[in-house]
């Protein structure tokens, strides 16, 4: 089995719905994003995944969130989902999921600070 990685980062505020405290009110982060693939086989040329093409697949995603109020996306907003860190990575995941068949992404980690991330782990 093999596994690449790619890191990016954007930036967007958000407020948590029905959360008792301050992130109850609007304020903004500099996401980062890390996406995994893994496969068992690797192209011609031993590779897996060109990172170019999981980070350019990953910064077209980010593209709908970058510098916008996280609540007013149609994702969060329709559905009333809110926009936490899980959440987001659920987002990431679902939007690439089936764009590097027969490979998997098998984690995706959002952190909204240094210190604070949530991963979300397919079955």
């Amino acid at each position: 089995m093999y596994r690449i990685s790619a890191k990016i980062s954007f930036s967007a505020s958000h407020m948590l719905r029905e959360y008792a405290g301050k992130c109850a009110r609007m304020h903004g982060h500099n996401w980062d994003i890390i996406v995994e693939i893994s496969g068992e086989k690797l192209n011609d040329i031993g590779i897996l995944v060109d990172f170019k093409d999981l980070k350019k697949e990953m910064n077209r995603v980010a593209e709908e969130l970058d510098h916008t109020v996280l609540n007013e996306h149609p994702y969060f907003s329709e559905k009333k989902i809110n926009p936490t860190a899980e959440n987001i990575a659920y987002f990431f995941y679902m939007r690439l999921k089936d764009k590097f068949f027969p490979n998997k992404i098998t984690k995706v980690e959002v952190y909204e600070t240094e210190k604070y991330g949530a991963t979300f782990i397919p079955d």
